[in-house]
């Protein structure tokens, strides 16, 4: 009686695993470019929402005090996790906890916005030292992304700028 054994040869094996390492050098690439797409994007939506957020707590504060037009800069420095957020405005003091009721993620950031007559035109947030993201979106892209990286208040405030350029262009 012959028994066969069934199974794999050396040869087949390592067909299978050239295969594979082929696919692999070329997924591998793309996906690091997903990677990048996805995080810039995620700046941007941060943005966005923060702009909202703002917009949101200048209503109130129009609703409550009529002083939201005072307002020409909202924003929260690096330097420490615990530093404040600061409305700038000679009579707007306490409104930070309005703004992290709308915004979680608002105390936990750095960010700077510029307001015009009681609403927020342009926000640039810095989502760790690599991502910017600005709102209206369209600054910061996937292919000039590290010309906004954050290395201080400085890039924070060159892609700030260039929103609140494009938002009066629109």
């Amino acid at each position: 009686m012959k028994t066969t054994k069934k199974g794999f040869t050396l040869i087949e094996l390592i067909v299978v695993i050239a295969i594979i390492g082929v696919l692999a050098a070329i997924l591998v690439p793309s996906m690091l470019g997903y990677v990048k797409k996805s995080k810039v994007s995620s700046a941007n939506s941060t943005a966005s929402t923060l702009q909202k957020a703002i917009n949101t707590t200048l209503i109130e504060i129009d609703e409550q005090t009529q002083d939201s037009g005072s307002i020409t800069r909202v924003h929260k420095d690096a330097t420490a996790s615990s530093s404040p957020i600061i409305f700038d405005s000679t009579t707007a003091t306490g409104y930070d906890t309005k703004l992290k009721n709308y915004m979680e993620k608002a105390s936990k950031i750095a960010f700077d916005s510029r307001c015009v007559g009681g609403a927020c035109v342009a926000v640039a947030v810095a989502l760790d030292s690599t991502y910017t993201g600005t709102a209206p979106s369209g600054v910061v892209t996937v292919d000039n992304y590290k010309s906004y990286s954050f290395s201080g208040t400085s890039n924070l405030s060159t892609a700030l700028n260039a929103a609140a350029l494009l938002a009066s262009a629109s």
